[in-house]
């Protein structure tokens, strides 16, 4: 499997724990195995592994639940943020996409867990778009963005802010 000389740094919803890594495999996917739907609650997880010895927590450490005898999954436990999935022993570490900072260094290519995918998925692309955007939410946004809690997609010296 090839490497990807590519920094990539991500992190969880609220800032608690944070993560940097010096190079990403060439393995981004989905898995739509049942065990990979409960992990992010959502129809499928989306991977892209990083080498453990290019990996680093930058910030807090993230709790660890094992949803297997053969795997680990890691994630926030202050705000509950999925960060990755691990195999026991393996040298790689398969990081959420969506934690990513940046999530377009990571284009899935391949899907795996074919047995538990949902055939309406099929159809994502053929729903009516709305148009909808935060720009559109004339009464919610303002307030949201005044409130907002969540970390910025980039490193900070410290977070929450003062």
């Amino acid at each position: 499997m090839n490497r990807l000389d590519i920094a990539v740094t991500g992190g969880c919803q609220c800032g608690a724990v944070r993560y940097a890594s010096s190079q990403l495999m060439d393995n981004a996917h989905i898995c739509h195995c049942r065990m990979c739907q409960k992990a992010v609650g959502n129809f499928f997880a989306a991977l892209v592994g990083a080498p453990n010895d290019r990996l680093v927590w930058t910030r807090g450490e993230p709790a660890i639940f094992a949803s297997s005898d053969l795997a680990d999954r890691g994630f926030c436990a202050q705000c509950g943020t999925p960060l990755f999935y691990r195999g026991k022993g393996s040298p790689r570490t398969g990081l959420t996409i969506g934690s990513l900072d940046d999530p377009s260094l990571a284009p899935p290519r391949v899907q795996v867990g074919m047995e538990g995918r949902h055939a309406f998925l099929d159809d994502l692309l053929h729903l009516p778009d709305e148009g909808t955007t935060e720009e559109d939410m004339i009464e919610e946004a303002p307030l949201i963005a005044a409130s907002n809690h969540q970390h910025p997609d980039h490193d900070t010296e410290q977070w929450p802010p003062r």
